[in-house]
């Protein structure tokens, strides 16, 4: 038996108890990795540049009166948490704006995957990044994993993106450091209890939101649900799954992934 996701995040399917049950769970990893690594990039640029309170302005027929100076991405420091996919995608955008990039995997990539950037410890990557952007599978190792003790150790000022899991951070803990200043702006996709949304990070004009738009475009779409498909039609035919879920690649072979035709 096979339960397909047509999606890249699969926290929401217990894969353990499909796994005891014979289930082999599929995702979609590769088609939405172009997509939302450009809003990621969206957001750190915009929240680099305090676009959200600018366009509030604009509407409420101020201009840009009282707008405070954004920054500029050259020279900044970014670190990437979860050096993956849409890590690497991102990694790749932000090289012609002039930004550093460092990161944190579990384990630090070969040369060519790292292209140029940094392997630095988690420890190091949350004091040392101008901008962090976190792009790590949620799982409960991962819940929280960015809390206050982790954002007092943070450069003040510094801009945090999250187009992952919402509950990756404590949104609470976000909220305060953002009103406090600690945090200059966040860029946020995603939301702890989506699509409930903290009502801090809402009154906040320096917290550039919105609905988890991800891999919200027609091209992306049309990519998921074809390696669905894919991945179904495999199935049927006993042949070997494209992208069975990491936790269940051990229960057969992989040959490739979704861009081969079947």
């Amino acid at each position: 038996m096979i339960f397909i996701a047509a999606s890249s995040g699969y926290d929401q399917i217990d894969v353990k108890a499909c796994a005891d049950r014979g289930i082999t769970v599929t995702y979609a990893p590769d088609p939405v990795t172009n997509a939302t690594a450009d809003l990621a990039l969206w957001l750190l640029l915009g929240s680099l540049r305090q676009l959200n309170p600018s366009l509030g302005s604009l509407r409420r027929g101020n201009f840009k009166t009282g707008i405070d100076f954004g920054r500029d991405p050259e020279g900044k420091v970014l670190g990437i948490l979860g050096m993956g996919r849409i890590g690497r995608a991102l990694k790749a955008r932000c090289e012609p704006f002039g930004i550093i990039t460092q990161y944190h995997n579990r384990s630090e990539l070969p040369p060519d995957q790292a292209a140029g950037a940094t392997y630095v410890s988690f420890e190091k990557l949350i004091s040392e990044s101008d901008m962090i952007s976190i792009n790590i599978p949620l799982n409960p190792q991962t819940r929280h994993l960015i809390g206050a003790e982790q954002i007092t150790k943070m450069k003040d000022g510094v801009i945090i993106v999250n187009t992952a899991r919402g509950a990756v951070i404590d949104e609470d803990a976000l909220a305060e450091a953002l009103d406090s200043g600690k945090i200059a702006s966040v860029g946020l996709d995603v939301y702890e209890h989506e699509p409930m949304i903290n009502e801090r990070l809402l009154k906040n004009e320096r917290a550039l939101l919105v609905p988890h738009l991800g891999t919200h475009t027609v091209e992306t779409l049309t990519k998921m649900e074809t390696c669905a498909m894919k991945n179904a039609r495999r199935a049927v035919l006993g042949e070997p799954l494209l992208t069975p879920v990491p936790e269940h690649a051990g229960l057969q072979r992989s040959p490739s992934n979704c861009t081969r035709d079947v």
